[in-house]
């Protein structure tokens, strides 16, 4: 199949699994891959597109490409378009914290082990399908799957999330996110205490090289992250940080933390390790249930200019129970 010059968003009859061959015109010089395909399939995300591309379903000149290849005048493009997934999110009765609420927002307390919206094997149980059940009011978001969207938690961190009900509230708090105008802050449990008692740290972040899930240290790929830190109170082997990060990468804290050897307690994808109550009041090993089983990460609280009023306005979650019951601990068995 060859199609014509005209983009194919504009076409609703997309053969998916079947392999369509493009030629790249002679307007075209040195646009990546991804970009190239996005403007001629238009109606899909350029992430599921990347995505596509990264599974080896793209060929330049016969070659399978990555979605950075540079294109040229006269390259044939071979790209097997893969079936977009369904946009339909089915509502779902799930609790939800709110914290407060207007016609333009809803402030949420996430809790943990749930994902913010679906994604591939994860359909269901997610944030987004419980706003569905909850309003029929929520914007666009920022990609697929993702109504209300503006922002994201990881799936074990708790605390403080901006879901936005129309287009407009949307697009003004994405845009202070981009500008570095949201202040957020959070709270951590880590091992051991910084030497600094506050300070920041500033280095780059890509994906990990050899663990799809993971992010790392890139110094000369990643993008520009900075966190800055204080310790909050300190303990024997122990430490509860305030974070303030500005920038939003993903993982970012995690791996900041992990980087200066101080790990947040349970995060075993970062080095983090599980405590339990008899090693943290010195005692002979038993057989127990850990303190805390979810990485110790808890969004505090965020301020941002309201999209309507133009106020600047905060709110705060506070620290979840499990947590506050580490602390608990800390402060009775390992204070200095």
């Amino acid at each position: 199949m060859c199609p014509s010059s005209n983009s194919q968003s504009e076409n609703s009859d997309l053969e998916y699994g079947e392999p369509l061959i493009l030629r790249v015109g002679s307007s075209i010089k040195e646009r990546r891959l991804d970009k190239y395909l996005h403007g001629r399939f238009s109606n899909l995300s350029r992430r599921f597109i990347q995505d596509a591309i990264k599974q080896g379903t793209a060929k330049v000149n016969g070659k399978v490409a990555k979605p950075s290849l540079k294109l040229n005048p006269g390259d044939e493009i071979s790209f097997v378009l893969p079936e977009p997934p369904s946009k339909n999110i089915l509502p779902e009765n799930l609790p939800l914290n709110i914290i407060y609420e207007d016609s333009e927002l809803i402030i949420l307390n996430k809790q943990a082990g749930i994902l913010v919206h679906p994604a591939r094997g994860n359909t269901h149980g997610t944030l987004v399908n419980a706003l569905a059940f909850y309003s029929d009011e929520l914007s666009s978001g920022l990609g697929e799957f993702r109504p209300g969207i503006v922002h994201r938690l990881d799936r074990d961190t708790t605390g403080v999330m901006v879901v936005t009900k129309n287009d407009t509230a949307q697009w003004k708090i994405a845009k202070q996110f981009e500008d570095r105008q949201v202040n957020k802050t959070y709270l951590a449990i880590v091992h051991g205490i910084p030497e600094l008692t506050a300070d920041r740290i500033k280095a780059s972040l890509g994906t990990h090289p050899r663990v799809r899930e993971k992010y790392a240290i890139r110094p000369e790929i990643g993008k520009e992250a900075i966190t800055f830190y204080e310790v909050i109170e300190a303990f024997r082997g122990f430490s509860l940080l305030e974070l303030t990060p500005k920038t939003g990468r993903t993982h970012q804290i995690r791996v900041h933390l992990s980087y200066m050897k101080h790990p947040i307690v349970a995060d075993d994808m970062y080095g983090g390790k599980l405590v339990y109550q008899w090693q943290l009041a010195d005692s002979e090993p038993v057989v127990q249930e850990p303190v805390i089983n979810r990485v110790a990460l808890h969004a505090f609280s965020i301020e941002f200019k309201h999209p309507a009023t133009e106020k600047i306005v905060r709110f705060e979650a506070p620290l979840p129970d499990d947590m506050q019951n580490l602390l608990d601990m800390l402060r009775k068995y390992r204070n200095i």
